[in-house]
């Protein structure tokens, strides 16, 4: 049985179906590609193989399972046993708590603010709660990924809690937007939490580190256009 060295959960999941389920080790050797269901495995041997995975990894296989690879299963034991994401950033910005609180809080006018944005669109206003449609800039290949989000503002706290409603390839997201007043300015501090869906094109940490990376470009970004419009006369 021959198992590829960059895919070691793999080799596991293959050794528990062996060990555990009744797995010929030549036939998934030799049909890498087949379905659980294909290779043979039954309900009980799917439940044996749950009952396994649970224990060593505290992570749950769907009842669906027995139409994966065996690739595909590790797969989504590695993603859910990844720990959730968790980002938190921050930016100082010259200009007055108010004045950056009601810019970055018109969502409206987001595409003014961000540059990843091309159409901010409202859906739904009740109070503070403001529910929006974001659709970005197409990527690399000419896709122009689209999401509703929803988020409450709380101006006694200074504080906005979002999340997203059309979760795409999140299980969840989680967003914390926090507003202080410090020496000459304010400063906001972005915190996010989030979980990929195993089907997910990325695991929770490679989209902190995307986020990480996407935060501290458009922070500055914001940073750089409130402190213009604060100089500029806003108020």
């Amino acid at each position: 049985m021959t198992v590829a060295p960059d895919r070691p959960l793999a080799s596991e999941i293959t050794d528990i179906l062996v060990t555990h389920c009744g797995l010929d080790p030549d036939v998934a050797a030799t049909t890498p590609a087949a379905s659980l269901e294909e290779l043979g495995m039954d309900s009980l041997a799917l439940l044996e193989l749950a009952a396994v995975v649970a224990d060593r990894w505290r992570v749950k296989i769907p009842e669906q399972a027995g139409e994966l690879s065996i690739a595909g299963v590790a797969d989504l034991v590695a993603r859910r046993a990844d720990p959730p994401g968790h980002t938190e950033n921050a930016v100082d910005i010259r200009a007055p708590l108010p004045l950056v609180w009601d810019i970055t809080n018109d969502v409206a006018r987001w595409t003014e603010l961000f540059t990843e944005y091309a159409v901010a669109e409202i859906l739904h206003r009740d109070g503070d709660t403001v529910r929006f449609r974001l659709t970005m800039h197409p990527d690399e290949n000419g896709v122009a990924w689209s999401w509703v989000s929803e988020r409450t503002a709380d101006p006694a706290t200074r504080e906005v809690r979002a999340r997203r409603v059309e979760t795409g390839p999140f299980e969840y997201m989680r967003i914390h937007w926090r507003y202080e007043e410090i020496p000459d300015g304010t400063r906001m501090t972005w915190t996010q939490d989030f979980a990929m869906k195993p089907t997910a094109p990325v695991d929770n940490a490679g989209m902190t580190a995307r986020i990480n990376t996407n935060s501290a470009i458009q922070l500055a970004v914001i940073k750089d256009r409130i402190e213009r419009a604060y100089a500029g006369g806003a108020r």
